[in-house]
This record gives C-alpha cells, structure tokens and sequence, in this order.
C-alpha cells in the first residue's frame, strides 16, 4: 500500500484548493476538483492528479464516474516519495494528452512553477519562491504567495 501524503503535502493541497476554488466560483470560471479523482486520459492511462481545474468548455468531461478526458489544468504538490514522478513522467503524460497547464508545487523547497506545452515539451512560463506573489496561468487575476500554501 502507497503511505498516504504527509501533513505538509495535506496543508499545501488544502490551502490551494480553497484559494483556488473561491477564485472560479467568484468569477465563474469551470469547476475544482480535489483528490481522489481519476482524470481518463485514454483507455489504459489514468491519473490522480493532487487538484483538477476545468474550464466551462470542458465541463462536459465531468462523469459520475471521473473527468473523462484531459482538463484544464493539473496540479501536483511535490513529496519525497513522488517528486521524480510529478517532475518526470506526470510531466511528460500531461503534455502527450494535451493538457493545457500544469502546476508543479514544491512544499520542501517553498516554490510553485506553472507549466504549458508549447509545440513539445512542457515550458515554465511562471515561477515563484518563498514570499514572493506569482500569478500562474490560466489564472492572471489570482496571484499568491508560495509560503502561504503551508504555515
């Protein structure tokens, strides 16, 4: 059995899905979803993503039974048990399917970096450390502070 995250993971994922959550209910922009979700990229490739954003033009990929389909926007909070599985191969499955953005957030290291693919691989057009505030796409009215995603 997979052990399950730990307290700094389950602080940084809570703290970013009520951040981000209040930001697309305030301004009707899709809808949130937090793990456990399976997110259907094809018949044989199925992800859990830490948090899931999908845009009003992909709403119709939510089922009763997952998200049948590549969403808006994934993101993973970094642990030491995943950390070359969220920066590698999650990385690379998200741009073969055509995910348009994808968040990377490192609790250990006090950074979140916002990817997109461009023509092949996934490029970090965003970043942020520490205390400093950072817009990530898609979302350029929502700006944050690393830090403030874990106390």
């Amino acid at each position: 059995m997979t052990p399950a995250p730990g307290t700094r993971h389950q602080r940084a994922i809570g703290a970013l899905h009520v951040l981000l959550r209040a930001h697309v209910e305030a301004h009707r922009l899709g809808e949130v979803f937090l793990s456990p979700v399976d997110c259907i990229l094809s018949d044989t490739t199925v992800v859990q993503p830490d948090l899931v954003y999908l845009d009003p033009t992909r709403a119709h990929l939510v089922t009763e039974r997952a998200i049948e389909g590549p969403p808006t926007l994934v993101v993973e909070i970094l642990s030491p048990s995943t950390t070359r599985i969220d920066r590698v191969r999650k990385r690379e499955l998200y741009a073969q399917y055509g995910i348009p953005y994808y968040w990377i957030v490192d609790p250990r290291r006090g950074h979140a970096r916002g990817l997109r693919p461009r023509r092949g691989p996934l490029r970090a057009p965003a970043r942020a450390s520490g205390a400093d505030a950072v817009a990530l796409p898609p979302f350029p009215d929502l700006t944050f502070a690393p830090t403030s995603l874990w106390p």
